[in-house]
């Protein structure tokens, strides 16, 4: 972070708190209202710092920052005006969308190699100008790793099909395990990967290669992370898991922007009865509960790393599809390292 954000790390080496946002499935190919909605209501919190909030530093994108191929001509429409009025740096991982190259039946043909628009634009040898609202990110590949003075963000490429890996093949879950093992014991870890390893939504579900990659980073190296952040999930889910006596929080803010209506947003499983599943809700794994979900609006998180209490609290934040209204908090949870 000090390489790209030198100001913005000097400030959290100071104050031993780190705050930034973090959404998914961003991409607006029906319309940008909600990027733009979402992108005023994070500016504004930049812009209104307090004691208790102070100005976060920086957006984690969680993937699918462009749809449906991440052809590098959209990256304009989909990523650059949308967020043009966004002032703080933008890092991301990369999404199925983001790395899927092949055409559906009346798509036009993608002529770009998988993850090009992506490679260009989060991933650029240097820092240019490619549009007028910000310049291209030098992050150093396609899965890497984020250290700041509070969190170290672990962030994989789950590639198109949810798997960090080609069968028989083991290269990013070695990069990976040698992250987690390497990762600061005074920092908070942060895990971010698009495919989420548990979902209760109706179209895609959990993915278990994602999971298994996960818990076996976790048995070889014995760190536990604090916290697992995904997409793909248009939806907002928060998970509590217990693993080893922590609470692990996995969360999915997957409503950034591509659902721009209720009817594109990912429904939440009901109850044998059709309710609402309740809130700390008993999954099929004993160690996991959902713990709240919103499958109605559009919204953002909001992640603070406090070094000084060693927690960190994530908030979601909803706005309407139309822009109209203020953002508000609908959920809040903070957790001990």
């Amino acid at each position: 972070m000090d390489v790209v954000l030198p100001d913005e790390a000097k400030a959290a080496e100071a104050t031993q708190m780190l705050v930034f946002h973090s959404i998914g499935d961003t991409g607006g190919i029906h319309g940008d209202d909600v990027q733009k909605a979402i992108s005023e209501a994070m500016a504004h919190q930049i812009a209104n710092p307090d004691h208790n909030n102070p100005a976060p530093a920086f957006y984690y994108n969680l993937g699918d920052v462009v749809y449906f191929n991440g052809e590098s001509k959209l990256y304009i429409s989909q990523f650059y005006e949308p967020y043009q009025n966004y002032p703080a740096a933008i890092f991301a991982i990369a999404g199925n969308h983001d790395g899927d190259n092949l055409a559906r039946p009346g798509d036009p043909v993608d002529p770009e190699p998988s993850l090009y628009g992506f490679m260009r634009n989060f991933c650029d040898s240097i820092s240019r100008q490619e549009s007028p609202y910000r310049p291209t990110m030098t992050q150093p590949y396609v899965y890497w790793t984020l250290q700041t003075p509070c969190v170290t963000i672990v962030g994989l490429y789950s590639n198109v099909d949810g798997t960090l890996d080609a069968r028989g093949t083991g290269e990013q879950q070695q990069w990976f395990e040698q992250q987690v093992a390497n990762a600061p014991g005074d920092k908070a870890l942060i895990i971010a990967v698009h495919h989420p390893p548990y979902s209760l939504d109706t179209v895609h579900g959990g993915y278990p290669d994602i999971e298994i990659a996960i818990d076996r980073a976790i048995q070889r190296t014995g760190r536990v992370p604090s916290a697992v952040l995904s997409g793909h999930v248009h939806s907002y889910q928060r998970f509590e898991r217990d693993i080893s006596g922590k609470k692990v929080a996995y969360i999915i803010p997957g409503a950034g922007g591509y659902a721009n209506t209720e009817r594109l947003m990912h429904k939440i499983e009901k109850t044998h009865n059709g309710h609402e599943l309740p809130a700390g809700f008993q999954t099929t794994h004993p160690d996991l509960k959902l713990m709240t979900h919103n499958d109605k609006l559009p919204g953002f998180l909001r992640v603070t790393s406090d070094s000084n209490k060693k927690n960190l609290t994530f908030e979601y934040f909803t706005v309407s599809f139309d822009g109209t209204s203020t953002a508000t908090r609908f959920d809040s949870v903070t957790i001990e390292w």
